[in-house]
């Protein structure tokens, strides 16, 4: 180490012993010579665990016992609320809803409280009753607070596009901007007055029955809209 070492007191000792050790050097005397100093090899990187495959069920009521059960849902939050679809597997019309908000939640399906009875008035309008349409939200959870990311909304619209291959349904409406945005690509200001197909279902997209409540004259708009989704035309 050079210098004289008996003028060392016993604490430098200690100290220069534990910087070379920390260093590497582990004899005094070696053979072959080594690279003390040299900067030992980095760690292996820990191997990535891949996430757990997302279950894909065969048919309906498979997919909606999945729904039902699976923990690693979009918006599935501490103490959100799960919301069931609901409806016959034969259903000629499926609706989609936005995210569910706490009348939905409360009555424990996708359309509860005020939103729900228009929703009944709107579809008896264009000659369906809502107890055979199946419904279903974007999201099965209300999750209060709660604010959906644009990863989250993606997932979303590949469980839906899911949902709605194995419901098969003759025609489909999705009510309000969410569902517009993730299973039509667009805003519910672009794709509304347009039918669209989604897994090859005939499709429109409107204003969700809570928005009615508050925008009653969009009623008007939401009207075309339906009529346009019964129409023969493509």
């Amino acid at each position: 180490m050079g210098g004289n070492i008996e003028s060392l007191d016993r604490a430098t000792v200690e100290s220069l012993l534990d910087w070379w050790r920390l260093s590497g050097v582990d004899v005094a005397v070696d053979d072959q010579p080594r690279a003390w100093l040299r900067s030992a090899s980095p760690l292996p990187s820990p191997k990535t665990v891949p996430p757990a495959a997302t279950a894909s069920p065969e048919n309906l009521a498979q997919f909606r016992d999945w729904l039902s059960s699976a923990h690693d849902l979009p918006m599935n939050r501490p103490g959100a609320v799960r919301i069931a679809p609901r409806g016959d597997e034969s259903a000629p019309v499926m609706v989609i809803g936005d995210l569910p908000d706490r009348d939905d939640a409360a009555a424990g399906k996708p359309f509860g409280g005020e939103a729900a009875e228009l929703m009944e008035r709107m579809l008896k309008a264009i000659g369906l009753d809502s107890s055979t349409a199946y419904q279903a939200s974007l999201s099965c959870f209300h999750a209060p607070g709660a604010r959906i990311g644009r990863d989250e909304l993606d997932r979303c619209g590949s469980i839906a596009r899911d949902h709605v291959r194995l419901a098969k349904p003759e025609r489909l409406i999705l009510f309000g901007d969410a569902p517009a945005r993730a299973l039509i690509g667009e805003s519910l200001a672009r794709a509304r007055g347009r039918i669209h197909k989604v897994e090859g279902v005939r499709t429109i997209a409107t204003f969700h029955p809570r928005w009615l409540l508050h925008r009653p004259s969009d009623k008007a708009l939401a009207w075309k809209d339906l009529q346009l989704l019964m129409s023969e035309g493509e």
